[in-house]
């Protein structure tokens, strides 16, 4: 991510660790978060890499936070989102320990990021199986006339 000009570290909790790290290597970051730091948000700035650590499992609206993460980003930006996958697997979920938490409303498969990824123009570029992935948006082809 040597080329990233600038990240966002959406819902960042009490602190803005995370942002704060993503600036000693070189990455001017900007934190939000609806109960610490609502204020922070400029309307119309565009980001490079936005990450989501542990929130989207908080969310009463996903499809919508993820559509307008999406529209922050730069083309060919990436989003960064961490939460735990759930394996569709009734007797699973029934011991999860993810679920008893009772902020965690909205549970996600690896399946859920792909469908909310192409809806938006995007592809997940990796993810680790159980509670990372990488999502690129797509940079839109430019076509000329001869």
């Amino acid at each position: 991510m040597s080329k990233t000009k600038n990240g966002l570290d959406f819902g960042c909790g009490a602190t803005s660790l995370l942002s704060s790290m993503l600036e000693d290597e070189g990455i001017p970051c900007d934190y939000y978060d609806p109960i610490y730091y609502p204020d922070t948000l400029e309307h119309n700035k565009k980001y490079d890499l936005i990450v989501s650590t542990e929130v989207f499992e908080h969310l009463h609206s996903p499809k919508e936070v993820f559509k307008s993460l999406i529209e922050r980003l730069e083309e060919g930006g990436y989003l960064a989102i961490q939460t735990q996958f759930h394996t569709n697997d009734i007797d699973t979920f029934k011991t999860w320990y993810y679920h008893k938490d009772p902020t965690h409303i909205v549970f996600f498969t690896q399946k859920s990021f792909q469908v909310l990824a192409t809806m938006y123009g995007c592809k997940i570029v990796t993810d680790n199986g159980k509670n990372m992935l990488l999502i690129q948006k797509k940079i839109k082809k430019v076509y000329s006339l001869p």
